[in-house]
């Protein structure tokens, strides 16, 4: 029997988790989680527990990344364990090093996936998957502005490429960076380094809450996103490369685009 299974969660809520997972969770004599690499902005843990009929232990960052040994593998190594985690588990660096651990101490893994904001966001703004280049986060501003984003953005856009670019969270500190925040920063960098890729007139397309009932998709200028109310996190930021004819009628209709940013 596999001694440790991830299992994603999804993006919004305990219904996330598919039927295996679910199924795999039950069978468990440990069940771990971490939400602190996403925010699932209606979990409910009281209810996933009612879900698995047994009791959730919620670990920290801290508790994953340098104690991993005493909160999971130590477990894993005697008795099925279950690790709960927002989105697909092999998304975030630290499932896959939980992952590797376990496997070079003689424990079997397995995933069990489920939906991301990297597999979703395609199919949310009717963008081709397959345009998709390297993914950004912003950071929340420290004593400077890391230019790595917008070079990354710049990079894509030479290729065509799109870019999905993921906000901030300090999950402990319930902090999570809008996208107001984030097209700030980036029109910052822009304005100093002037490569003019994220003008103020640059197309983009902000998403909020996906995968909720009441998720946000528009497109538009930066400066028309800057205005938009957003509602409450989580956020997100695609910043489109050379757009297909399809692209660009998904944008009008899906997004909300305005026709006249089409025009040539």
């Amino acid at each position: 029997m596999t001694n440790l299974i991830l299992i994603g969660l999804g993006l919004h809520d305990e219904n996330g988790i598919s039927l295996q997972g679910l199924e795999e969770a039950k069978k468990a004599t440990y069940v771990f989680a971490e939400f602190y690499t996403s925010y699932m902005p209606a979990i409910k843990i009281s209810n996933l527990e009612k879900l698995l009929g047994k009791q959730i232990k919620i670990l920290s960052r801290k508790e994953v990344e340098e104690y991993t040994q005493e909160n999971i593998l130590v477990h894993a190594k005697k008795y099925p364990c279950v690790f709960l985690t927002p989105g697909d588990p092999n998304i975030a660096t630290t499932h896959i090093d939980l992952r590797l651990r376990a496997e070079n101490e003689g424990i079997r893994t397995s995933i069990i996936h489920s939906a991301s904001i990297s597999s979703a966001i395609a199919g949310a703004t009717g963008l081709q998957n397959y345009k998709f280049g390297r993914t950004v986060t912003i950071p929340f501003k420290s004593t400077s502005i890391s230019e790595i984003p917008y070079e990354n953005i710049f990079e894509n856009k030479s290729r065509g490429l799109h870019t999905l670019a993921l906000l901030d969270i300090n999950s402990e500190s319930r902090l999570f960076m809008s996208i107001p925040e984030g097209l700030t920063i980036i029109i910052e960098i822009e304005e100093r380094l002037r490569k003019r890729c994220t003008t103020r007139n640059t197309l983009a397309i902000g998403v909020a809450r996906l995968g909720s009932p009441d998720a946000s998709v528009k497109a538009g200028t930066i400066e028309n996103l800057l205005r938009f109310n957003w509602g409450d996190p989580p956020h997100c930021i695609v910043f489109p490369g050379k757009l297909h004819f399809m692209e660009i009628e998904a944008l009008k209709i899906l997004c909300k685009a305005d026709p006249e940013l089409f025009e040539i």
